[in-house]
């Protein structure tokens, strides 16, 4: 183990060497900027995200990991047998009650409310045309 990380380091270090040497040194006006796709960058890159995006960011995790566990459930059906399907069934029916929950808290709610669109698209289609 100690010959193959003496090998390892002494390659690492001879890459950044080569890069070194070899590797071109420019100053111009960009090279200190960020890279942005070639498009000149204006402002700063700090901007404030509505809490909702964080909201909606956890969420995909949590129902991301829950499509993990049922997949690798899947995989293993026959090895785990009426078990198996138990906890998975329970495992299901959590995650149905989180989602009830988190849809009841307005946590899915993105928009306006469909009320007020529906009322405003009324008001709209009363009015005489002239």
């Amino acid at each position: 183990m100690v010959v193959y990380g003496a090998i390892v380091l002494s390659l690492v270090g001879l890459i950044l060497g080569l890069s070194y040497v070899l590797g071109q040194r420019h100053k111009e006006r960009a090279t200190g900027e960020p890279y942005e796709g070639g498009i000149v960058s204006a402002g700063g890159a700090r901007m404030r995200f509505s809490s909702q995006f964080y909201l909606v960011a956890m969420l995909f995790v949590i129902f991301d990991v829950e499509v993990v566990f049922i997949l690798s459930w899947a995989i293993a059906f026959r090895e785990l047998g009426w078990y198996g399907y138990a906890g998975v069934a329970v495992f299901i029916v959590m995650l149905v009650v989180v989602l009830v929950y988190e849809w009841r808290n307005g946590a899915l709610d993105f928009g306006p409310d469909g009320s007020k669109i529906l009322a405003a698209y009324k008001r709209i289609m009363q009015k005489p045309v002239a």
